[in-house]
């Protein structure tokens, strides 16, 4: 199986949204624990519900600690900011993560509220996509709300199967060949 930190120099970038903004996307460091936390406040009830699958007023320090300091063989995040007026801030991001030695690597994607409707989304997770590809995944995969409708287009939109979750009636699993010639994950 191919090294999966292959190709870690990830180059920031410039991407143009919808509305004419244009957000720098790079990788997540430590140093953004301030901002990704304070994003996670700034996201609504329902969006942190949505992301998190579960009802969160806050984040635990683990999971800010884990989220900024990614296992470089097996996981990857991004962060999305606005360099606007007020100073950079973090709207969104993307990541991925597998377990040791697996060739399937599970996705969530999250936007700030006022954010949405941009394609901030789906070019997060197409450049997320892309880097998977890159370092050798074989398949993507997401736990998605049954709910999430929005999600669950981005994903069909993208060429991901989304096919009911086996043991829970609430989720749906949406999967992505990443390699030519590899068959959707069997869930």
């Amino acid at each position: 199986m191919q090294d999966k930190s292959e190709g870690t120099n990830f180059a920031p970038f410039n991407m143009p949204l919808g509305d004419g903004r244009e957000v720098l996307v790079r990788e997540i460091t430590e140093d953004d624990k301030a901002g990704l936390l304070a994003a996670f406040n700034r996201l609504s009830a329902d969006a942190r519900y949505t992301r998190f699958m579960a009802a969160m007023r806050e984040l635990p320090e683990a999971m800010l600690e884990h989220a900024t300091h990614p296992a470089v063989e097996r996981e990857f995040a991004l962060v999305a900011l606005d360099t606007g007026n007020e100073g950079p801030s973090i709207v969104g991001g993307a990541r991925y993560a597998a377990a040791p030695g697996s060739d399937t690597c599970e996705f969530a994607v999250t936007v700030a509220d006022d954010w949405h409707r941009l394609g901030l989304a789906s070019k997060l997770l197409g450049t997320l996509i892309d880097i998977a590809r890159r370092r050798g995944f074989r398949h993507m995969e997401g736990y998605v709300l049954s709910s999430n409708t929005g999600m669950r287009r981005l994903a069909k939109r993208l060429g991901f199967a989304d096919v009911p979750c086996p043991d829970d009636a609430t989720l749906r699993v949406v999967t992505l060949a990443l390699q030519e010639g590899v068959r959707g994950c069997d869930v």
